[in-house]
């Protein structure tokens, strides 16, 4: 079921701050690992609000060498997609299941040339992976979590630097719930400024 979400700001933040919304991929050494902007909420003044909606569908697709994009596959955790040469050209397709029931794999089954894979929630990137090589392959597992931090100078659908990864440490549980307001407190100006906070109420179990 897909989970309702509402940002509201409710803070004292006078500097327009960017919110971005993501996920990890914790299949790596997610400490290391750079994560993908996958909402970034702009403009948002204060007492204004700004629902979203985070599906539980996540949808796969490549690219490769040659600058060719696959058509978007909807997957499960649990399945093996690979990319592959068949009589029109490179193709994505599903394989069958993977070695893990908690991770979606990208295999390169390609005799040449790096691949890139993507995993996308609501339309937009949630996780990326590039330069798979031919015979290795992605691997994509996500917590019932998100993240939300302000930032500034992030574009959605790319990947976020370290710098701007270590300012977000708000980590929002999702798992049960049907709808939820992610509020933003603090901020202000002047050395009575408290960092800006981000806390859920109104939740509704599913």
């Amino acid at each position: 079921m897909d989970i309702k979400l509402n940002f509201i700001n409710r803070s004292n933040d006078l500097n327009n701050s960017q919110v971005v919304v993501f996920q990890k991929n914790t299949s790596t050494d997610f400490d290391n690992e750079l994560h993908t902007a996958w909402k970034v909420i702009r403009n948002c003044g204060l007492g204004d609000n700004h629902p979203f909606v985070f599906p539980m569908a996540m949808e796969i697709g490549a690219s490769d060498s040659w600058g060719n994009y696959t058509p978007k596959l909807l997957a499960e955790n649990g399945q093996l997609f690979h990319v592959s040469q068949t009589g029109s050209g490179d193709t994505l397709s599903l394989v069958g299941s993977g070695t893990s029931t908690k991770e979606v794999h990208v295999r390169n089954d390609l005799e040449t040339g790096a691949v890139n894979a993507s995993i996308y929630k609501d339309g937009r990137v949630l996780a990326i992976k590039t330069a798979i090589a031919p015979a290795q392959k992605a691997v994509f597992e996500f917590k019932p979590t998100l993240w939300i931090g302000a930032v500034s100078q992030v574009v959605e659908g790319q990947v976020m630097n370290s710098a701007v990864m270590s300012d977000v440490n708000t980590e929002i549980p999702l798992l049960g719930i049907a709808s939820a307001d992610i509020v933003m407190t603090g901020g202000g100006p002047g050395t009575t400024s408290t960092a800006l906070k981000f806390s859920l109420e109104n939740v509704v179990m599913a």
